[in-house]
């Protein structure tokens, strides 16, 4: 009763976070006429105030010590905060701009590109249907393309950087409230620079004679934390086959803004594009739920065969050789739970759907 309870809870967590992320485009455009590039030096600063707060009341300290003594470490976090800054900052200008429905492509297709990269960088081998996933993908974008007139250029930069931001947030292994205020700080002193020199040029939107706009560009900071929060919250309480699909809640959310709300048009190629995409995220999710329940199947296979051959153990080890035999049953339960695990191994190693597996500690905007 109480792992349903939490399991429910951690579901509300889960919606909540993913909505939140999902109805962002709404907010952006209170911020007019800061620049996205104002906007992102707002959100950097106020994200740090917010995660320190949150720190502070966990006490959680000692992740600084380690990292500032792994410089590799070190290293990766500056990346990943270089990355994840041009994400926020073309989705920002995207929504700003008219492009909710080009950014929403790009969280749409962003597990298509999370499973390119694990094949290319990470030598990863790909189901059939993740190959035919992939391929529609690409099919997808061709026509996008031709419908757009163009390369959806907004929705493959989203994309290719939330994949690669994925990808070394998976190197880091760092939870989300520390590894935002990793990043954050690591950041403030360039943002912080860029307002004050905005001001010093006259050109900060942040003094207005409106006190609202003010409060709104300190509010970036809780936009950023509160969902992440929520995230964290959930994921710990759901599977990660649960939250990668609750992922494409966010994109869904976007995409109907900006058809509905925005008024972005969405002539006949557009939508033949869209439904590629669709089509193809539909078959990575339908495979990743079939190998997700032939490695229960598996794992629940091994476990009766271990405790099987532990039993007929038991029983020769009283009617023979008690030393030798049951030395070699114990030897016998080992191989067969190394075996599941390294099913189990396989299946978590395989590519997923998510950012939500890849990358943890974020999700879109």
């Amino acid at each position: 009763m109480k792992a349903q309870t939490e399991q429910r809870t951690g579901l509300l967590y889960g919606f909540g976070a993913y909505g939140m992320w999902g109805l962002v485009p709404l907010f952006w455009p209170l911020l007019k006429p800061s620049g996205a590039i104002e906007i992102l030096a707002h959100r950097m600063v106020w994200s740090l105030a917010v995660v320190g707060v949150a720190l502070l009341a966990m006490r959680r300290w000692g992740w600084i010590r380690e990292l500032l003594r792994r410089p590799r470490k070190l290293a990766l976090t500056t990346l990943a905060a270089s990355v994840i800054s041009v994400n926020w900052g073309l989705y920002i200008w995207a929504v700003n701009n008219g492009a909710v429905v080009e950014a929403s492509l790009g969280y749409f297709i962003n597990p298509l590109v999370t499973i390119a990269i694990g094949v290319l960088v990470l030598g990863e081998r790909l189901r059939r249907a993740q190959w035919a996933a992939v391929g529609i993908g690409v099919a997808a974008v061709l026509v996008l393309a031709i419908g757009y007139g163009r390369p959806p250029w907004i929705s493959l930069v989203l994309a290719f950087s939330f994949a690669a931001y994925g990808l070394i947030k998976k190197k880091l292994n760092m939870g989300g409230v520390e590894s935002l205020a990793a990043e954050t700080a690591l950041l403030f002193l360039p943002a912080l620079g860029y307002l004050l020199w905005l001001g010093a040029q006259g050109r900060s939107t942040f003094a207005l004679d409106d006190p609202g706009h003010s409060w709104l560009l300190a509010a970036t900071g809780l936009v950023t934390a509160i969902p992440l929060i929520c995230f964290g919250a959930a994921a710990i309480r759901v599977p990660l086959s649960t939250l990668g699909l609750l992922q494409y809640l966010a994109p869904v959310f976007q995409f109907g803004l900006g058809v509905v709300y925005f008024h972005e048009a969405m002539p006949p190629e557009r939508w033949a594009g869209f439904s590629l995409v669709w089509v193809a995220l539909a078959l990575l999710t339908w495979d990743a739920l079939r190998t997700a329940r032939r490695s229960r199947a598996r794992l629940a296979e091994a476990g009766a065969s271990a405790a099987t051959a532990a039993t007929a153990a038991a029983t020769t080890t009283a009617a023979t050789a008690p030393a030798t035999t049951a030395s070699e049953a114990a030897v016998a339960v080992a191989a067969e739970v190394a075996g599941g695990a390294e099913v189990a191994g396989a299946v978590h190693g395989a590519p997923e759907p998510p950012p939500t597996v890849a990358t943890p500690a974020r999700g879109p905007a």
